[in-house]
């Protein structure tokens, strides 16, 4: 089976799908760029916590939201090769790989740790949601219909 949308409707979630890759990579370098805000929400949670301890539970976070970043980049790229090659089953993979970053993305947002406080710095958190958005663009676009 091939997707059934136009050109121009293949073009538009081929060029959603990079753009969604692209927050993906903003989004993880991010997590490089303010490990200071990091390092300031955890000292905040955990006012106890030893510069070491600090250090630890920033480069526990940063490897986890690299990897994170890193497996959602391989998600978008692989969804865009499947349209490209005019898949059908590139809707269901880009639907359920959005499915899961929402997931992701939320847990990000809501889970609290033992401080109280949500574990991700909100902002980090935030970010995570931003190629999420362009996941739902392109979901719709790739579910959309020759009219």
């Amino acid at each position: 089976m091939t997707i059934q949308t136009t050109r121009t409707g293949t073009r538009g979630a081929l060029a959603t799908l990079y753009a969604g890759a692209a927050l993906t990579v903003l989004a993880t370098l991010f997590v490089f760029i303010d490990r200071a805000g990091l390092a300031d929400h955890i000292r905040a949670g955990y006012p106890a916590y030893q510069p070491a301890e600090i250090d630890g539970a920033v480069m526990a976070y940063t490897l986890i939201l690299a990897v994170i970043g890193a497996l959602g980049l391989l998600g978008w790229l692989g969804s865009a090769w499947l349209v490209r090659l005019g898949k059908g089953s590139a809707r269901w993979v880009a639907s359920g790989l959005l499915l899961i970053a929402a997931c992701v993305a939320l847990t990000g947002l809501t889970v609290q740790d033992t401080s109280g406080d949500v574990g991700l710095a909100p902002l980090l958190g935030w970010l995570q949601v931003l190629p999420c958005l362009a996941g739902l663009a392109a979901v719709v676009l790739l579910w959309r219909r020759r009219g």
